[in-house]
């Protein structure tokens, strides 16, 4: 049995690695393209502290944005840990002095201020003595769970954005309490957030399609805008879901209470997921609507989805959740997506920009620039670092594997004077150990 331990978790996360099918999946070419893609965002970006300009407004960069690439960045360092990507990653937290959010920012307990937490846990499990890195984020979260409120999460990039940090407190200190309250708000938006209003007792996720409306708004009748009889699934909504589940499941043991449940929902994600895959390996921006591409001049492919969805199917067949033959297929036309999707100088094409619906962000094409790249080349990133742990299991279990042969053939038979025998011959007596005499 080949076993497989993540780095940032305290809770002992082995994992056992299933025979996989297909093995299309080459991990140094995986990691090479992975690290052209750091490589160019390093270089576009070396000031980790420059904040960012778009629409009038100035965002700084510890924003959710920023920090979502900074998630994918530790996913590839985990895979191969490169010092400068880490050094890149303590520069940034080191610029912000750890700090999550000003006193303004956190009035609201704004998940968007509390991702760049995720990073600063990992970083402080690195390095347990340098305490400030977890200080501000979990004064914050602290102060979030001393309410009674449970509908902190209306929209469902905030599941991404904050669930994940509370599961690493939870692991970083042992405090169940962190777990508990997060499935508390964590069932709430999935249950009872949507309908005609903001916590208007209907559900955001849709048990019967195992898929996620964006928020309210997306709740039925809203129908897609190019295929009015469908329901509108957004993609990216659906990934940052799907990815807080996958490393919500990595920040806790299996023995946490609520841990069947998000087994369940991944599961669900997944068989659903499964089924809206384009036949190039990528996903659209509208789930449930095929021929919607998004605002006009878009071409179809969309990598910000399709990067979450491919990293989490691949991190569900590496830990056995979800069935090697069902999803590799599906994985392997992904990563080929993910793949094509990188430009020659190192930057990813098909992303699309901010918003909270497949019309917003665009257009997306191949050649286009999102407003924000940072996220869209985090998710593409985290994809590809999972995608990249897949494909080391698949080289190490082939080489636990292909050297089982006939071990009859190694055994050490005996002469009737209990001498070894090096070449037996056929018709002759042997002693065989724990047998008695045999005949050759």
């Amino acid at each position: 049995m080949v076993m497989r331990r993540y780095i940032f978790s305290g809770i002992t996360a082995v994992m056992l690695l299933v025979p996989l099918s297909g093995g299309a999946l080459d991990s140094e070419a995986v990691m090479n393209r992975g690290a052209e893609v750091v490589d160019y965002f390093m270089n576009a970006y070396p000031d980790v502290g420059a904040t960012s300009n778009v629409g009038g407004k100035v965002r700084n960069s510890k924003i959710w944005t920023r920090s979502v690439f900074y998630e994918g960045l530790l996913n590839m360092w985990r895979e191969d840990p490169r010092p400068e990507w880490l050094d890149y990653t303590v520069s940034w937290g080191e610029f912000h002095k750890w700090v999550s959010s000003s006193d303004t920012e956190a009035k609201a307990h704004n998940a968007d201020y509390q991702c760049c937490g995720q990073s600063y846990l990992q970083l402080y499990q690195l390095d347990p003595t340098r305490t400030e890195r977890m200080a501000h984020i979990k004064m914050r979260i602290d102060d979030m769970m001393a309410t009674e409120r449970v509908n902190f999460w209306t929209w469902v990039d905030a599941i991404q954005m904050s669930m994940p940090v509370m599961a690493l407190l939870g692991d970083i200190t042992g405090n169940e309490s962190y777990w508990t309250r997060m499935y508390e708000l964590y069932a709430y938006t999935r249950n009872q957030q949507g309908g005609s209003k903001k916590g208007g007792g209907s559900p955001l996720f849709n048990t019967g399609t195992g898929l996620w409306y964006r928020d309210y708004q997306f709740d039925p009748p809203y129908k897609d805008l190019t295929e009015p009889t469908a329901d509108c699934y957004w993609s990216r909504g659906n990934g940052w879901v799907y990815m807080a589940l996958v490393r919500v499941m990595q920040f806790t043991p299996e023995s946490e209470s609520h841990r069947a449940e998000y087994e369940s929902d991944f599961k669900a994600m997944s068989e659903a997921l499964l089924g809206c895959q384009r036949t190039d390996g990528s996903w659209n921006v509208s789930l449930a609507a095929p021929t919607n591409f998004g605002s006009p001049g878009s071409e179809g492919p969309e990598m910000t989805g399709t990067s979450l969805f491919v990293g989490g199917m691949a991190w569900g067949v590496l830990t056995g959740l979800l069935d090697a033959a069902t999803y590799m297929p599906a994985i392997e036309r992904g990563w080929e997506a993910m793949d094509a999707a990188v430009r020659s100088d190192g930057s990813v094409g098909y992303l699309q920009g901010t918003g909270s619906k497949p019309e917003d962000g665009g257009p997306i094409t191949y050649d286009s620039a999102p407003d924000f790249e940072d996220f869209g080349i985090g998710c593409w990133l985290w994809g590809a670092a999972e995608v990249h742990a897949l494909a080391m299991s698949q080289a190490a279990e082939s080489s636990v594997t292909a050297p089982v042969v006939a071990p009859v053939e190694t055994e050490v038979l005996y002469d009737l004077l209990g001498r070894p025998v090096a070449n037996p011959h056929p018709g002759e007596l042997y002693i065989r150990p724990g047998v008695g005499v045999i005949i050759r």
